[in-house]
């Protein structure tokens, strides 16, 4: 497995792990403690877990399964792959943090935050679609012999 898409893989996990956690806590808060959580702890969870883990896993695993670019095609560029690993991964960690600490602040500037996440996050699955599109095709291999 190349090293962008184990990168892709592992940080998922720790999305996994994260948004497990939350989902644990707002259990505890609500069924245990009897304190129901607040709304924006349920998107944080979500979009740990769906964005985070399940659309970065997805992406991990597209990018190291899909057929190779081939040498001289210009479409694909690995600098871009790379742009949009980083992109994704900070804009659901800012977009998950700014929801949480939304739940307790008044601050406009929190949920331009959170808003700029959620861009972030648009921007990166629409980069990551035009890089990608390419490689969506047959593998070039030689027909079988006769």
């Amino acid at each position: 497995m190349p090293p962008l898409a184990r990168r892709y893989v592992k940080t998922s996990f720790v999305f996994l792990a994260l948004g497990l956690l939350l989902g644990g806590w707002i259990v505890v808060g609500e069924f245990v403690i009897g304190v129901y959580p607040p709304r924006l702890f349920i998107t944080a969870h979500v979009h740990l877990l769906l964005v985070g883990f399940m659309l970065l896993l997805v992406m991990g695993v597209a990018t190291w399964m899909f057929p190779r670019p081939a040498r001289d095609d210009p479409r694909y560029r690995p600098a871009l792959a790379e742009a949009v690993y980083w992109v994704m991964m900070l804009a659901t960690a800012m977009r998950a943090a700014a929801e949480l600490a939304a739940s307790y602040t008044p601050l406009a500037a929190v949920r331009w935050i959170v808003a700029l996440g959620g861009l972030g996050q648009l921007a990166g699955a629409a980069l990551f679609v035009v890089n990608m599109w390419p490689r969506v095709r047959m593998p070039a291999v030689p027909p079988p012999p006769r």
